[in-house]
């Protein structure tokens, strides 16, 4: 195993570097201190070929100018707060609506615009560390967050978080890698198998925030309990596909107990590269990419395009801070929050 860290590119007149963690299959994982994104994943696929299997960006002024969120660490609160706003013991807590103007989506994109500090820890281990002031974007709390991202010579990349904050506050981070397991320039996601243990989803509206109810998937497109294509049923004619212009939703993970269990197998029909994915968090979300256009312009000068990788962004609930019956989102003044995400990677 080895690690070699350089100058990625300069942002607000300090240098950001990057780290490629190398192991001895010859895979490399590469994760850069702005946002502490995940920049690539070269593996061998079956036909003896290394691709890069991260749909994003080539340079530091594409993750500044013209990133939707490919990569990065999201937070304080990951994916949506209605009306950006939430109450903790009756006290209302108004964030910044960063979506049409009416919706916190991603805490308002602090964390993934940052510059985090990075340092290698061992010889496939790399620490990245932020602190969020108290009142950014309206969250309560001075928020010391780590991330640590762990790549082994079984091509187990492993990404744990932790934070602790000096007020009561909510807290859910995630990675907001989009993947193609066939290359990112290699088409479209439609034909990866996928399969997500999950009997339940969360229902949204036509603004993309949770209704309250948790449908099950049995007889409906969102039924992933045995793997099928990804895009078998994205085009059906119902009212959730419609709301998320496809998959845009939460998946409730069966049987939830904070452990560290798998959750999801997805597998590229090109290449054979299969990714299993573990979390100790109740919640995925799925996403397809729906909302690319072509005109964000990305790695090897392509254009991103509708459905050209999917997302799985562990998790709680979206909206949960506004419903207390979900797993909880709450931490207490000097409260460990901790969660783990393994991506192993295999043929």
């Amino acid at each position: 195993m080895a690690i070699e860290k350089f100058i990625y590119g300069e942002m607000n007149g300090k240098n950001v570097h990057g780290f490629i963690i190398t192991n001895k299959c010859g895979s490399k994982v590469q994760i850069i201190e702005k946002g502490s994104t995940l920049d690539k994943i070269i593996l061998e696929d079956k036909y003896g070929n290394f691709i890069d299997i991260l749909s994003g960006h080539g340079s530091l002024d594409g993750h500044i100018n013209r990133s939707d969120y490919q990569g990065v660490v999201v937070g304080q609160y990951a994916n949506r707060i209605k009306n950006g706003s939430f109450t903790i013991d009756g006290v209302t807590y108004n964030v910044t609506q960063n979506e049409k103007g009416v919706t916190c989506l991603h805490g308002g994109g602090e964390y993934s615009s940052a510059h985090w500090c990075g340092k290698e820890l061992d010889e496939n281990s790399v620490e990245f560390t932020y602190t969020s002031p108290d009142g950014q974007d309206g969250f309560p709390g001075n928020v010391d967050v780590k991330v640590i991202y762990t790549f082994d010579d079984e091509n187990n990349l492993s990404i744990e978080y932790s934070a602790i904050s000096d007020k009561k506050t909510v807290i859910n981070l995630t990675n907001h890698a989009y993947f193609n397991l066939n290359g990112y320039e290699n088409g479209d996601v439609l034909k990866h198998t996928l399969q997500i243990n999950a009997d339940r989803f969360t229902a949204i509206d036509e603004m993309s925030i949770p209704t309250g109810e948790l449908p099950e998937v049995k007889g409906t497109p969102f039924d992933f309990t045995t793997k099928k294509e990804i895009g078998r049923d994205i085009e059906e004619d119902f009212l959730q596909l419609k709301n998320g212009m496809g998959y845009d939703h939460n998946f409730c993970i069966s049987d939830y107990d904070g452990s560290l269990k798998t959750i999801a197998i997805a597998k590229g029909d090109k290449s054979g590269i299969k990714m299993e994915v573990k979390s100790t968090e109740p919640g995925v979300q799925l996403y397809t990419g729906n909302f690319l256009d072509g005109s964000i312009i990305g790695k090897g000068n392509l254009p991103l395009t509708k459905r050209s990788a999917f997302c799985l962004e562990t998790q709680v609930y979206p909206d949960s801070p506004n419903h207390p019956e979900w797993p909880s989102c709450v931490y207490n003044a000097g409260e460990e929050y901790k969660s783990i995400t393994i991506f192993s990677f295999s043929k």
